[in-house]
């Protein structure tokens, strides 16, 4: 199943890959770097602070490396249940000393349901935003369905390597702006290095504003993630 699974993806990245280079209109490519912390205080309660780097890679017909923002993010979890969990988040966008953009303060509601076969697993979210920039407001919802699953047997074992791979559906909403939907594919490969170390690369292809006028961009991301 996981095989099956792993080549449905990766038919799906090239797809998208090959697509963009003869679309590229409004394209651009991005990275982002994201160190993570975990804690479990309870059975019932866990909470997560992380750190995101975003820069440009290529924009304007051009590949360069230019610093674009940094996201300080906190989430707080309470199981309900072994599959259903509800979030409360908030985040801290840093844009006007960096490139001049607007700073960002971000507030977040999720529902959580994860559902496991043998060794798949399917996660869907609902998460609600409230996006406050210095001169407006945006509303968003976000709908994404997600799996993952061990590369090797049933169960992710230190050492080995697993897949996670998502598609996810966004409206945003404001008085300043006309309704625009988004839609987001991400894969990754992660590492399990020991009990508390994860290391995940991947890449996220993004459809924005597709309602209106559709940005492309394509994101490299990498992720440590580390229990405490």
């Amino acid at each position: 199943m996981s095989t099956f699974y792993t080549k449905i993806l990766l038919v799906s990245l090239f797809y998208f890959l090959g697509w963009s280079l003869f679309s590229q209109n409004d394209f651009e490519s991005l990275g982002e770097t994201e160190i993570a912390l975990n804690h479990q205080l309870s059975s019932d309660y866990k909470f997560n602070f992380s750190v995101r780097s975003r820069y440009y890679l290529y924009q304007d017909d051009t590949f360069n490396f230019e610093n674009r923002q940094l996201d300080v993010v906190h989430f707080s979890t309470l199981n309900l249940d072994y599959n259903h969990s509800l979030s409360l988040g908030v985040q801290y966008r840093v844009r006007e000393s960096i490139d001049g953009g607007s700073n960002e303060l971000r507030l977040t509601q999720q529902f959580n349901y994860i559902k496991k076969n043998l060794a798949l697993r399917f996660g869907h979210r609902i998460r609600f935003e409230q996006r406050i920039l210095e001169d407006f407001t945006i509303l968003r919802s976000r709908y994404r369905f997600a799996m993952d699953f061990p590369l090797n047997g049933e169960k992710l074992d230190i050492g080995e390597s697993y897949l996670v791979a998502s598609m996810e559906a966004l409206l945003s909403a404001s008085k300043n702006m006309k309704p625009e939907l988004d839609h987001r594919t991400t894969a990754q490969l992660g590492w399990l290095f020991s009990e508390k170390l994860k290391f995940q690369l991947g890449l996220e292809y993004r459809f924005e504003a597709f309602n209106i006028e559709t940005e492309e961009k394509l994101f490299l991301l990498t992720s440590f993630i580390l229990k405490v």
